[in-house]
């Protein structure tokens, strides 16, 4: 005899057997021991939630010779022909495939012959939104007042397709998606059953990923039953069989993120690439993580909630004391915002590596729920200079980040309007004689500018010259823009070698820029042009 997939060889057979949906169940059979039977039923809920089952054992419980508190007793003649399929009082009608108006024609000339046996015909239409506009119509004389030995029971997944005239003439029953609770319970009965040995954790994240359907979760464990066929079924082996991420793996992934270490986001993305995950799911997965985060992070007593081992919630508590609350809102947002875009996408590693990418970087985003997060990257770079200048390792560095900068000698932050380095805005008193080698600079600057690399010469033309109360000569930019090129480490070594071949000494710059609304003279004295005077007079 060839195998019976679990979903068909364990389908409930009595209303007991039904799991997770006890408010339809208890409403039936109240309906058949009070023998106050509808004629019209209408079954809706998402895939694999039991509107099939319930209606074909509703059939059986309403033909039952001898029926038992409501339900059929699985013994007598009726209930063993509708359940082999070969009774002639239960039609099933697929919907999607007999949705013409012929289809229901034949259904209102059937109803007016009596059943041969039993006490009612059901007809049992599946996914009835699909009929077409002119066979609902048909339907509709025939659904208000059929023979009082018809019962229709229809079933949809799609409700908001149904015709309202429809909807009115019928009893509606919601079936709610299966808990999880519930699906691993039923999972564990029929494992043992069948006497095939699987871990909790296995069965408690097969139910998870079935998202509420029973069915989906039986084809599931199939499936990595099949493929570990005689051996004891683990978690491991159920990730590796559905493609999943193990936990762990999300742990680490968020700990890089935390750390702004790209590299090492992308690299762990690489290794879920080669073990062959798929991305929507990991997506998906990491998603429903940083939602189990949240929870813990902004709710008391949470962990009853949370589906979770002892161990992953120990290490949940420990991140949710790393992370922000708004950093979570923005990290679920970029992934909810993703796992839309993966379904339809053809790159599904670049998309995923982007929204990675902008969560270590939130400099890459202008959204408002980015703002605080890309202060708190400004600040960590602060406290990480402050760290080093402590420890004797911070450099002379020039930064501009647009918000504020450290100055590795002063130990001081200054805004970026005053540039790389943080001096204040308070207008600098020029000393009363400017250095020698400063004044052999800002003479020569022009021309020392002209040599520069292309990338800087274009900023410097707009560049004009001041001095530092510690005697360095500043480079003045009209932008923040300008400061940040100029200012790169490695434009300041090509200038200050160029000023050492021209003067045959080294001589300290900084740049600086001109803060918005505010004028050069406010902050800053220009050499260049009380040297030029100088010069004049002296001629």
């Amino acid at each position: 005899m060839s195998y019976t997939a679990l979903y068909r060889k364990f389908r409930p057979a009595v209303f007991d057997d039904v799991k997770g949906q006890d408010h339809i169940i208890t409403t039936l059979q109240n309906q058949i021991r009070a023998n106050r039977i509808g004629h019209a039923y209408l079954f809706c809920g998402t895939r694999g939630t039991g509107k099939t089952t319930v209606a074909k054992i509703f059939a059986k419980a309403v033909n039952c010779e001898h029926p038992v508190e409501g339900s059929p007793c699985g013994e007598c003649a009726m209930c063993r022909s509708i359940a082999a399929g070969t009774s002639m009082n239960v039609i099933e009608i697929d919907a999607a495939s007999n949705n013409g108006v012929d289809s229901i024609r034949e259904i209102r000339e059937e109803v007016t012959y009596r059943p041969t046996e039993g006490r009612y015909k059901v007809y049992i239409i599946d996914e009835v939104h699909m009929l077409s506009i002119g066979a609902f119509n048909a339907l509709l004389k025939t659904l208000e007042e059929p023979p009082e030995y018809v019962i229709f029971i229809l079933a949809t997944t799609e409700i908001h397709k149904i015709p309202v005239t429809i909807l009115s003439r019928c009893q509606h029953y919601d079936f709610k998606r299966i808990s999880i609770e519930t699906i691993t319970g039923r999972m564990k009965e029929l494992m043992d059953t069948e006497k095939v040995e699987v871990e909790d954790r296995a069965l408690t994240y097969i139910a998870k990923a079935a998202d509420g359907s029973m069915r989906d979760a039986l084809s599931l464990l199939d499936q990595c039953i099949a493929f570990y066929l005689g051996q004891r079924l683990t978690y491991d082996n159920v990730l590796e069989v559905l493609g999943a991420v193990d936990t762990d793996v999300f742990s680490r992934l968020l700990r890089k993120i935390l750390q702004r270490d790209v590299a090492g986001v992308l690299d762990i993305v690489e290794d879920l690439v080669m073990m062959g995950r798929e991305l929507t799911q990991l997506a998906s997965d990491f998603t429903w993580y940083l939602r189990n985060l949240l929870l813990l992070k902004t709710s008391d007593n949470i962990e009853d909630v949370l589906d979770v081992s002892t161990e992953n919630m120990a290490q949940l508590k420990e991140e949710a004391q790393m992370i922000e609350t708004d950093m979570l809102f923005r990290y679920i947002r970029i992934f909810s915002e993703l796992s839309g875009q993966l379904k339809y996408s053809t790159q599904k590693r670049v998309m995923l590596e982007v929204a990675l990418i902008k969560m270590c970087v939130p400099a890459m985003e202008t959204d408002q729920d980015s703002v605080l997060d890309r202060i708190r990257a400004v600040e960590e770079k602060q406290e990480e200079l402050a760290r080093g200048l402590e420890n004797g390792t911070a450099q002379k560095v020039v930064y501009v980040n647009g918000s504020q900068a450290w100055d590795g000698e002063s130990g001081t932050y200054g805004s970026s309007a005053d540039g790389a380095r943080g001096y204040g805005t308070a207008k600098k008193e020029l000393p009363t004689a400017i250095p020698e080698d400063i004044q052999e600079v800002v003479k020569n600057f022009r021309s020392i500018a002209d040599e520069a690399s292309g990338m800087i010469r274009g900023y410097l033309k707009k560049a004009r010259l001041s001095l530092g109360g510690d005697n360095r000569l500043l480079i003045v930019l009209p932008d923040s823009l300008g400061a940040s090129v100029v200012g790169r480490e490695d434009h300041i070594q090509e200038l200050t070698g160029l000023i050492e071949q021209r003067i045959g000494k080294k001589v300290e710059i900084d740049v600086r820029c001109v803060e918005e609304g505010r004028h050069f003279e406010d902050t800053f004295v220009d050499i260049e042009q009380k040297i030029n005077m100088e010069i004049t007079v002296e001629d």
